[in-house]
């Protein structure tokens, strides 16, 4: 095999890259390591600042080539959704989103694979803008008609994806895996000091959008009997008018009970999760499990709900409790109640998890990415 993979990388760029532009780059430096002889990885970006390009470059080493597109963002995005696509050539190009120059092509000649990391568009369209939601749909009837196969992270979205387009046979899972930056840092306890993190805590990740499940584990951690450990929010404060100090009020928590700790980098977020006495993940709707294995990669004890997607990626290191609106809360505060008072169960999924996480990887996801170019 001997080939240019050219892989879309604009949410790369993106402001704070968010979790696309954080799998883009993670699976690229995985491409790059894992090309097979004779191959090599180019990106495609948007009209960009050469600085930016530079920096994105820097990230990526080994990447031989960094293509701009004559149109910025915004312009190129609206191009695509519309079926205007810039001249790239032939061969294989490969789209970590939706975002791709989807158009009619001789698979002889070239492919297109794209992404589609979770179905919320359809859903929980609330989730999303309601300029996302449409972009998103308008892309997979694109995707439907032009896309050689699409990548999604877990069975569970397949299966969620089969519901809304007929894909057939075009659809892979690929899992994705945690950061490759996600390591316990060397200077981890002064990082505790500095986040005044306490002795035991309850972690969760998210915010107050419903599909969180956020609200039943503020109304659990009320529930009589619960341990009264403090519960830290990696996520914002605030989703819509609704703040996170409002919605522990109304459901009877003390005033500092509950803590939003924002967007944490790579080794606070380590520190964080390696220093909680449970994390509890209360999502009624998942695509990636990434939560999960980013806790289990530092031995956190874990408590999910049974989402399929979250049962997937689990395979059984965590505790899975129902969700459900009836009596959910009550069994939230059943299960934390019992792991936290026993200390053996939550080192035996500390145990289970890091075993679990193993079976994760970039590296492994790269060469399936390039497998199924190659069968293309």
């Amino acid at each position: 095999m001997s080939a240019v993979l050219r892989v879309i990388l604009d949410s790369a760029l993106s402001p704070g890259h968010g979790g696309n532009g954080r799998y883009a780059e993670e699976l690229t430096r995985a491409l790059i390591a894992t090309a097979p002889r004779g191959c090599s990885v180019h990106g495609i970006v948007s009209a960009q600042p050469q600085e930016r390009i530079d920096e994105l470059a820097a990230r990526l080493p080994g990447i031989t080539e960094i293509q701009r597109s004559n149109l910025p963002r915004r312009e190129l995005t609206t191009a695509w959704q519309l079926g205007i696509t810039t001249q790239l050539g032939e061969g294989m190009i490969h789209a970590p989103s939706l975002l791709a120059p989807l158009r009619r092509h001789d698979r002889g000649t070239a492919q297109i694979v794209v992404t589609l990391r979770n179905t919320l568009a359809w859903t929980d369209p609330k989730s999303l803008t309601p300029t996302s939601v449409a972009w998103q749909k308008q892309m997979l009837k694109r995707a439907r008609k032009h896309a050689d196969a699409i990548v999604v992270p877990t069975h569970a979205v397949a299966a969620q994806l089969a519901e809304i387009a007929p894909f057939g046979d075009r659809v892979r899972v690929i899992p994705e895996a945690p950061a490759s930056t996600l390591a316990l840092p060397a200077d981890a306890s002064w990082r505790a000091s500095n986040l005044d993190l306490p002795e035991r805590f309850l972690l969760t990740l998210g915010s107050l959008d419903p599909r969180r499940g956020l609200d039943p584990l503020l109304q659990a951690l009320a529930r009589p009997g619960v341990p009264d450990l403090p519960l830290l929010v990696i996520g914002p404060d605030a989703w819509g008018s609704s703040s996170l100090a409002q919605a522990a009020d109304e459901a009877g928590l003390d005033e500092g009970r509950v803590r939003a700790l924002g967007d944490l980098g790579s080794a606070d977020l380590a520190t964080v999760y390696a220093r909680a006495t449970l994390f509890v993940y209360p999502s009624v709707r998942e695509s990636t499990g990434l939560p999960l294995l980013e806790a289990f990669s530092l031995g956190t004890p874990v408590l999910h709900t049974d989402d399929p997607a979250l049962l997937e990626i689990s395979g059984g290191a965590g505790e899975a409790v129902e969700a459900g609106d009836d009596g959910f809360a009550e069994r939230l505060a059943a299960s934390i109640t019992e792991l936290i008072e026993d200390d053996e169960r939550r080192e035996r999924l500390g145990f289970a998890g890091t075993d679990r996480a193993q079976v994760f990887g970039w590296r492994d996801s790269a060469e399936r990415v390039w497998a199924l170019h190659a069968e293309l």
